[in-house]
């Protein structure tokens, strides 16, 4: 055997080629993943005890989709994804462009501020919400839909659009200021200039933001759960009601549809963010060559 067929030994930081970490990330992997694949197995189980496998069937997602309150749940936990992602998205490229663009006194603690809600545990939010709310700015419950959406909305902003925020920003470190002042010297206005050069600019990082914001939205249990008023009750929340009395092949349907929904959003943030980082990098490679 040649030198050039022979297999090269792994490198001291070619971690990821040395068989026991490879053993333990398989074993982290199963462990993740184990009871998410067993859940959505078990909601295609024709029994209804989640204990024992009697067949295959589909009539859980039938009662699922049947089921009148846990459609409602699901169509306000959308409304409230929707709203709360595209106010999220605006405030947070807002957030993002001033932080970017201008300075200003107190600009690092703005900075850290916009940074506590995505460190802060939930759990502290949500009571922080339920205080709010309650002392503070007491939402009315008896309005029409959506406005009794109205508080859950607000909060799930207060969580979304720093995550906007990260993402825009990161976009746009990338941006060419030549760009700008070349508009400016066209004769173009500063509205002009952000919505011709700018906002094209951070285009994809507003939609993997977007799509961030919506998941997260559409996921949150804990600071909803604290907000919510008595009539008014999102997807998670109602799967937790129907955990609380049995785990049902039922449960699991309406687990697997959540799961699936949130998987595919965030694989098209992820899809989004790649493509983002790869124009950025072409973007800066051609700024390097000029």
């Amino acid at each position: 055997m040649s030198e050039a067929t022979r297999k090269i030994p792994p490198g001291p930081l070619e971690y990821l080629r040395r068989w026991p970490l490879q053993v333990w990330l398989a074993l982290v992997a199963v462990f993740l993943y184990a009871p998410l694949i067993s859940l959505m197995v078990f909601s295609f189980n024709d029994s209804r005890f989640t204990t024992v496998w009697r067949g295959f069937t589909f009539r859980w997602y039938e009662k699922a989709f049947k089921n009148a309150s846990l459609i409602e749940a699901f169509g306000n936990s959308l409304t409230i994804a929707l709203f709360s992602t595209l106010i999220s998205v605006v405030v947070g490229a807002m957030a993002a462009i001033v932080l970017w663009r201008f300075r200003f006194p107190g600009k690092t603690a703005f900075n850290a501020g916009l940074a506590i809600p995505i460190v802060v545990p939930e759990i502290c939010m949500g009571v922080g919400m339920l205080v709010f709310f309650a002392k503070v700015l007491p939402w009315p419950q008896d309005l029409i839909w959506p406005l009794n959406l109205g508080a859950i909305i607000i909060a799930h902003v207060s969580f979304s659009f720093p995550f906007v925020a990260v993402v825009v920003r990161a976009r746009l470190a990338s941006f060419n200021r030549e760009l700008e002042e070349a508009a400016r010297d066209l004769g173009a206005s500063e509205f002009r200039t952000l919505m011709d050069i700018i906002v094209p600019h951070i285009a994809p990082s507003l939609v993997a933001g977007a799509l961030l914001a919506f998941t997260l939205s559409l996921d949150d249990f804990v600071i909803t759960f604290f907000t919510a008023g008595p009539d008014t009750v999102t997807f998670p929340v109602k799967v937790y009601s129907m955990v609380r009395f049995s785990v049902t092949p039922e449960v699991n349907a309406a687990s697997t549809i959540l799961i699936v929904v949130t998987v595919l959003l965030t694989f098209l943030a992820l899809r989004f963010q790649g493509s983002d980082a790869l124009t950025a990098g072409h973007d800066g490679g051609a700024g390097d060559k000029k």
